[in-house]
């Protein structure tokens, strides 16, 4: 069960008032008799419920959200009931056309009688579990690309790093750096050359990286599908760390974020595979 306050211009954010002569309307009478004492709510049993604070809707004012919250206190203060409530901050708001969307499920009476129950203020209690019907709508979708597929559900490796960079003899020995980095921080590293998982090339890097935590492209001789790479990766919200041999290869649009320099050679590297370690272990992903 959940409350549902509707009130006209919003909510201040902590302290609110409802009339008495709104409790409990739009709600059923079984759960009327349920949360009354007497001929009066019981606001303590009511206060143990989630609220949803939506606004009346007015259809001239532009936007309107609902928040999620709890209501500490209630009281009776003249004709009014008083409460101090508090919104769920790891919950967003939602927009009152989603709302009004999700109105079916959470037992909003939305049928044309003159008014609807999101255009009256008052205060409501649905049969319905409230936090089950905000995850099937308020869950993220992932995007849905042409150029290949992203599996769903997404899932995320923490320990899995991949590396991006040109397929030449080269980056052998930087690859090897970068897989002994990894190791020495507590993780893999997997390149897409070792893999073959799909009919396509292009779907084993987008897989791979889609699971990686963390995703390290050299940027040396500005390879377009190391850039393509990189942006991907952005894209899907990877850690991202640049490394590169000639800082003059980092493209413009890139150069705000940190990047590691190195020689390709035997002490270049070992400096490489020691920097690098260090940035997958402080990582915030860790």
């Amino acid at each position: 069960m959940f409350n549902l306050l509707v009130k006209a211009g919003g909510w201040e954010g902590r302290h609110d008032s409802m009339p008495k002569g709104r409790m409990l309307t739009w709600t059923d009478e079984a759960i009327v008799q349920m949360f009354s004492q007497g001929h009066a709510p019981d606001l303590q049993r009511l206060i143990k419920l989630p609220a949803l604070f939506a606004d009346e809707t007015n259809h001239h004012r532009a936007p309107q959200f609902a928040r999620v919250g709890w209501i500490s206190t209630a009281g009776v203060r003249g004709s009014d009931i008083q409460i101090e409530y508090t919104f769920d901050p790891d919950i967003p708001a939602i927009p009152q056309e989603m709302l009004t969307q999700m109105g079916p499920q959470l037992h909003i009476d939305l049928r044309s009688r003159g008014i609807t129950e999101l255009e009256q203020t008052h205060w409501a209690v649905k049969e319905v579990d409230l936090f089950k019907v905000l995850l099937t709508n308020l869950r993220p979708t992932r995007p849905s690309p042409t150029a290949f597929t992203l599996p769903d559900p997404h899932r995320v490796d923490p320990l899995q790093v991949s590396a991006m960079m040109p397929f030449s003899p080269l980056f052998t020995r930087v690859y090897d750096a970068i897989q002994l980095a990894a190791e020495a921080a507590g993780k893999r590293c997997t390149r897409v050359d070792v893999i073959w998982e799909n009919h396509a090339v292009i779907q084993d890097v987008i897989s791979l990286i889609d699971r990686s935590a963390f995703v390290v492209c050299d940027c040396t001789g500005q390879n377009p599908n190391v850039f393509y790479e990189i942006g991907i990766a952005h894209t899907l919200g990877k850690e991202v760390i640049l490394i590169t041999q000639n800082p003059d290869d980092v493209p413009f649009d890139l150069r705000h974020i940190r990047y590691l320099t190195y020689l390709n050679n035997g002490e270049g590297l070992a400096v490489l595979q020691t920097s690098l370690a260090a940035r997958l272990r402080n990582s915030i992903l860790r």
